[in-house]
């Protein structure tokens, strides 16, 4: 039987296929689950406008990810809090409090696309990593 993936499946394939499994399992297992669905005109033509309409979606993301990246690329970006005497901090400064500020500068960044080797602890300067989905990279400087 010829079902079309809806979702990736180890040792099946991936999202969009179109694959041979046996009738058994694709009755008890890929269809209620919502996994596959049968490989026929319809279907397929259904299938083939969703894959193009999300390849579009892909690219705008790609897209807006490249122009954010730009954008911070060299900022400093100022993260205000309390510091005891000898320069050390309250509250330790974590991916999610860089992704907060940066949330209120404009620039929706979630706190795993943030790499920092340990929270902050200290006051100063930091630069820190940004990683994006396709490969997209780049550097901001923290300043506390």
């Amino acid at each position: 039987m010829k079902v079309i993936l809806l979702k990736d499946i180890k040792k099946l394939g991936r999202k969009f296929e179109v694959k041979e499994v046996s009738p058994g399992y694709a009755r008890n297992f890929l269809f209620p689950n919502g996994s596959a669905v049968v490989a026929d005109k319809d279907s397929l033509k259904k299938i083939e406008d969703q894959k193009n309409l999300e390849l579009k979606i892909a690219e705008e993301r790609q897209k807006e990810n490249e122009k954010m990246i730009k954008e911070l690329e060299g900022q400093e970006i100022k993260i205000e809090t309390k510091v005891g005497e000898e320069g050390q901090l309250f509250e330790s400064i974590n991916e999610q409090k860089i992704s907060d500020k940066l949330k209120e500068l404009g620039f929706i960044v979630d706190k795993s696309s943030i790499e920092i080797d340990e929270p902050i602890k200290h006051q100063g300067e930091y630069l820190v990593k940004l990683k994006l989905e396709n490969s997209l990279e780049g550097k901001i400087k923290i300043i506390i």
